[in-house]
């Protein structure tokens, strides 16, 4: 190992965000996280992901909190550690695509407010999906980064990932990462892929993002690192592990004295290890944190399903009382994966192909039953799949339905003037806007709240030894 180059391997941490929301369903508040954040910015992260993907829904429908001031008071305790978001491509944080319009003044929006570093992806790896995102985090000096949707299939070869790779260079990212939601990625392919994308394109940073489901989430790190992988996505230990993400601590101390040492003090982590123990504590106890999530779930790798999808399964079919077709069901999943043209499976595709596979085993013919989610898919709402759908599926799923072939958001309208008019009367910030755009009823909801917390107050009359407000 001596003669190894030295390569320090850099630290992404995702305990405010992915971490939690993985763990804790996205329910720290900013209280919970703001006393810790100005420790964590000494550490020498390389980013910390603090926002976006269901943070900013679980904000404003659970927490009652404005999910832009959060990101504002993290960037001001944060001054040297580059924030990053996730975001869905032309979907930005929602369930549905936007218009350009719309996607552009986000990432403009993001980025004022503090974030640096913009990771995207598309459920589908569509790259026109992307574009606009990528093109708009340019224009306004943010760190692009493509996050290519990893999976398991026939024609998720390494031939595929290395085109995706070089087309994702073309468009103007800054650096790629590969985002294995499902746990999927195991050690020695790892390597391999990772290998393969160095010397595809050897001048982008590449950075692995993976989650413990599966249990071998911290040998795939290891394996990655050795191949040329960059950063590596972790959590501190008490939000890391089971469908988290490995745990910084362990990372850092696997790595010390190596080629591939962090530069990061073990010892300044046990201060902020020592603040997040007690907040897993009360979610263990309160039941917010469910044993199930820390389990290994091997079922993931047996069955390349994301763990998430599994339980949403046996739900789906305990509701029907069919508890013994799970493993029909589990057979089927793959079939309507292939149909569908070997979509990988994240949200929203986890749902549309697993709901798909249920309905087909409950009614005892394939596509008798079919839902609209899995229509668009063929119809072509969700974009480009991995390779095309056959005829035949698509003759019994849409019958001779007109297709989309052009990007989906080609066929969207501006739609910020018309937004912007409809919550007028509760606009506070210019923000606010996109919060409405996002999440309609969600952020009406919260508004009114807001307008309720602000009752104004007369200073002259107010008792403040009481701390009573008349109004």
């Amino acid at each position: 190992m001596a003669s190894i180059k030295p390569r320090p391997v850099k630290i992404m941490d995702t305990t405010l965000r992915d971490a939690h929301q993985s763990l804790i369903a996205t329910r720290m508040t900013t209280e919970q996280i703001l006393p810790i954040v100005a420790k964590m910015d000494k550490i020498g992260f390389s980013a910390m992901e603090v926002w976006g993907g269901a943070t900013f829904d679980a904000c404003l429908r659970f927490l009652k909190e404005d999910p832009w001031e959060r990101l504002r008071k993290i960037k001001d305790l944060a001054p040297n550690t580059p924030l990053q978001m996730l975001f869905r491509g032309q979907n930005i944080l929602g369930y549905r695509h936007y218009a350009d319009d719309v996607v552009e003044y986000f990432v403009q929006k993001s980025i004022a407010n503090g974030i640096d570093n913009i990771r995207i992806f598309d459920a589908l790896n569509d790259i026109r999906n992307l574009q606009t995102a990528v093109k708009a985090a340019n224009k306004e000096k943010g760190h692009a980064q493509v996050a290519i949707s990893y999976t398991i299939s026939d024609v998720h070869t390494l031939e595929y990932y290395v085109n995706l790779a070089k087309r994702i260079q073309e468009m103007g990212a800054n650096s790629i990462c590969i985002k294995d939601m499902a746990g999927l990625l195991v050690p020695y392919a790892a390597e391999e892929l990772v290998s393969a994308l160095k010397e595809a394109v050897p001048e982008m940073p590449i950075q692995l993002h993976t989650h413990y489901t599966s249990g071998v989430a911290s040998m795939t790190y290891l394996k990655a690192i050795e191949a040329g992988c960059d950063i590596i996505d972790t959590a501190m230990s008490p939000l890391a592990m089971g469908t988290s993400q490995p745990a910084t601590e362990v990372l850092v101390k696997t790595l010390q004295g190596t080629p591939y040492d962090t530069g990061i003090d073990p010892e300044a982590l046990n201060e902020i290890t020592e603040y997040f123990k007690p907040m897993r504590q009360e979610a263990l106890e309160s039941g917010l944190m469910s044993t199930k999530v820390l389990e290994v779930n091997i079922n993931t790798l047996r069955y390349q399903v994301p763990g998430g999808m599994l339980s949403n399964l046996v739900s789906q079919l305990k509701q029907q009382k069919a508890e013994d077709k799970f493993d029909e069901v589990l057979k089927e999943i793959p079939r309507v994966r292939a149909d569908f043209g070997y979509l990988p499976l994240v949200t929203p595709t986890s749902q549309i192909v697993g709901t798909q596979a249920v309905l087909n085993v409950l009614a005892g013919e394939r596509y008798k039953m079919i839902t609209k989610e899995s229509k668009g898919i063929v119809r072509g709402e969700y974009g480009m799949t991995p390779v095309p759908i056959k005829e035949d599926i698509v003759k019994k799923i849409i019958g001779d339905d007109e297709r989309i072939t052009c990007r989906p958001a080609d066929l969207l309208k501006p739609e910020l003037d018309k937004l912007e008019k409809e919550m007028t009367m509760y606009k506070q910030q210019d923000e606010d806007v996109l919060s409405y755009a996002l999440f309609p009823q969600v952020a009406t909801e919260f508004f009114k709240y807001r307008e309720a917390q602000q009752t104004k107050v007369d200073p002259n009359v107010a008792d403040t030894k009481n701390k009573a407000y008349p109004v």
